[in-house]
């Protein structure tokens, strides 16, 4: 039986375009939201709205993002935008009873990133950006009410079905608890203007896909594998596993491999190919020391870290620079769970990150407890709580986020 509250749509001219696993006829549209978290876009769904089984889905997320298009990759038959921080979902449910009684969880949530040329529909990872508006979706929608801190503010605890993980987002609300995302607070890189700060603590991180923060016991690893002429190389990386799994190599070393990673940077195209092509080739054998699935590509990510080396680094005091790929692509900012993932690594002795870091410091003279890291887009702090023992208790960000449109899409 179709949920009462989406039975409206039940005689839509466009309803009920089956999916390829399943009898049911399941209405279309259906109820979303388009927000704006972070550095990223994605239409928000309540899992209520979707059919029961999971395997049902992918026809419907391919629908609303306009995916696969393999000739153009612009997605304009869709919500999507073309680039991979424009074609994620979040499907959000209330959370369940034992989930409530003893975690104090107040929403939970599963990321999907979608494919743009293809038809990949992935549940691998997390969206750092997306997960900060998770908290304000959820009190709009009225799936929980908020929980106050000292300051007044609604924080909202998430969990994520992706990593297993628990989030905690802050941010303030009306004295009717209602979500206020348009105070001028904070900014971030990449997005124009001010907007209320959303705090996010993603609590104990540390193997969010592999179980461990260090999923093969080194800091640092040597990688072999096939460069864009077939030839055989090897490159040191550091493979970190903290929010989402990453691999962290450094800048330096890809010239040594002959790559022109200056023109990679800035966009000219002779580069392009055999970075890109060498970059897949790492990755894949870092994800499959990590012993994950090498042949997706939204899981492990991989970027190359340097050093601070211009004025503006120097000025504002820049800990590391940090260039990342996402579904194989240069991106344009950092994905939030990587630049969370690197201000962990920083905080571990002997990795490439820690190394970048302490040779910073021993320049800047800085002790902020924050790593400053640069990307394409600007900067960002993030912060990670270490205890005694060298585990990780939380790793900190702070996002903004912005209510874009609400209404019903079509698949």
């Amino acid at each position: 039986m179709l949920p009462t509250h989406i039975s409206k749509y039940s005689k839509s001219p466009t309803l009920a375009r089956l999916s390829s696993s399943s009898i049911h006829r399941h209405p279309n549209p259906i109820p979303a939201s388009f927000l704006r978290g972070g550095t990223s876009k994605g239409i928000f769904l309540k899992h209520a709205h979707l059919p029961s089984s999971r395997t049902d889905w992918k026809p419907i997320f391919l629908g609303i993002m306009g995916s696969p298009d393999p000739d153009y990759g612009r997605q304009l038959n869709g919500m999507g935008g073309g680039v991979s921080s424009l074609s994620k979902i979040c499907v959000v449910e209330p959370p369940t009873s034992e989930q409530r009684s003893e975690h104090k969880i107040d929403v939970q949530y599963t990321f999907v990133q979608v494919g743009i040329r293809d038809g990949t529909i992935d549940y691998s990872g997390n969206c750092g950006n997306l997960t900060s508006m998770i908290g304000a979706y959820a009190l709009d929608e009225r799936i929980c009410s908020p929980n106050y801190d000292d300051m007044g503010r609604a924080r909202v605890r998430c969990f994520n079905t992706n990593t297993q993980k628990i989030i905690d987002t802050t941010f303030p609300v009306s004295e009717k608890g209602s979500p206020v995302l348009d105070n001028p607070e904070a900014t971030i890189a990449g997005v124009p203007g001010k907007a209320s700060q959303i705090i996010c603590e993603y609590l104990n991180p540390s193997g969010a896909r592999t179980g461990k923060l260090l999923p093969t016991s080194n800091v640092v690893d040597t990688l072999s594998f096939q460069k864009h002429d077939g030839q055989p190389a090897s490159i040191t990386a550091s493979l970190i596993d903290a929010t989402n799994p990453s691999i962290f190599i450094h800048w330096d070393e890809l010239v040594k491999l002959g790559l022109d990673v200056d023109n990679y940077v800035i966009g000219k195209e002779p580069s392009s190919l055999p970075i890109t092509s060498t970059l897949e080739a790492i990755r894949q054998q870092g994800a499959r020391a990590m012993k994950l699935d090498p042949t997706a590509q939204a899981q492990p990510k991989i970027a190359f870290l340097s050093a601070s080396f211009s004025d503006y680094d120097y000025e504002n005091r820049v800990d590391i620079v940090v260039h990342a790929l996402s579904m194989g692509v240069l991106h344009k900012a950092v994905p939030m769970t990587l630049g969370l993932c690197l201000g962990v690594a920083a905080k571990v002795e002997g990795t490439i990150a820690w190394h970048i870091v302490q040779k910073a410091r021993q320049k800047s003279g800085s002790n902020n407890n924050l790593v400053r890291i640069r990307h394409p887009g600007g900067t960002v702090d993030v912060g990670a709580v270490m205890n005694a023992d060298g585990k990780v208790e939380c790793a900190q960000v702070v996002r903004t986020g912005r209510r874009l449109m609400k209404g019903v899409v079509w698949w």
